[in-house]
């Protein structure tokens, strides 16, 4: 007999479970090894991202492979919300989407349909093919089609003054189970390109946070830098992301590059100790 499977919660049902905000990571690499690293590091939530990011459907497939071992929550970000995109990344095993640029009600709605199967009060659009998709586990999860509704978590952006315009309507759309705001395409949609901390810009993303936790319903917000995160969390914020694998990275490197290539002075003690004594690396 093959083995019967159950589904991890969706990321909605964590974030009202859990008993602080959250906090969580991009991976823009593509790379299910880093995936896998970022997955295990003790963060809440990864993000994959597929919006701005060299990732399609086999590496989206590989890294939610790479991360089903561990406890954190997977999210993942199709480029836009378009429905066939949306079925595909379901299919593969998705259970919580992030989807870019929804700057509507009616946005939102059309977004809510394209998670849901026809049928019922809620019905959507969603192609049925779960018979042969990761999502019921190949038909291993019992009664999938009749509960899918319940292993989803649709978590909308909000990065537009648009949207922000609209974010108690958007907030209010039955099936949007989270807002996200996004700082920096906001930004430049109110003529502040590259300015996140431009005061014009930290009040709408409060707007947007304090719109949400009126209709209780999650609000994250992309927070980089620390001071960010922590402002918006004592705004409210429910969960945050605090930086990504490739800005990791790059940092990282680039103050090892500073530190190691830099001129060295023989006469201020800093010359480079003789190879034949110097302690070898761990790695």
């Amino acid at each position: 007999m093959p083995v019967r499977l159950t589904l991890p919660d969706p990321f909605v049902t964590r974030i009202r479970a859990a008993d602080r905000p959250l906090a969580g990571l991009w991976v823009c690499s593509g790379s299910p090894v880093a995936a896998e690293i970022v997955a295990g590091s003790g963060i809440d939530w990864v993000l994959l991202d597929a919006e701005h990011s060299p990732n399609g459907l086999e590496s989206i497939l590989a890294q939610l492979h790479a991360m089903s071992a561990y406890p954190v929550a997977p999210v993942v970000r199709p480029p836009f919300g378009d429905p066939v995109t949306i079925k595909q990344v379901l299919d593969l095993g998705a259970q919580n989407l992030l989807i870019p640029m929804v700057d509507s009600a009616e946005h939102a709605a059309e977004i809510v349909r394209a998670v849901r199967y026809p049928g019922g009060a809620r019905g959507g659009v969603r192609g049925v093919g779960s018979a042969l998709a990761r999502s019921a586990r190949w038909n291993r999860v019992d009664g999938y089609l009749g509960r899918a509704d319940d292993t989803i978590s649709l978590t909308v952006q909000i990065e537009s003054a648009a949207a922000v315009a609209n974010v108690e309507r958007i907030v209010a759309v039955d099936g949007v189970d989270a807002i996200f705001v996004g700082p920096s395409d906001l930004a430049a949609s109110m003529g502040h390109l590259g300015e996140q901390g431009h005061p014009d810009v930290v009040e709408a993303v409060l707007t947007a946070i304090r719109a949400a936790n009126a209709a209780d319903v999650p609000v994250g917000v992309n927070a980089f830098v620390p001071e960010d995160a922590e402002r918006y969390l004592d705004a409210g914020a429910d969960f945050v992301a605090v930086g990504a694998d490739v800005a990791i990275l790059a940092r990282q490197t680039e103050a090892l590059a500073d530190r190691f290539t830099a001129p060295r002075s023989a006469a201020s003690g800093d010359a480079p100790p003789n190879a034949d004594t110097a302690p070898r690396s761990s790695y």
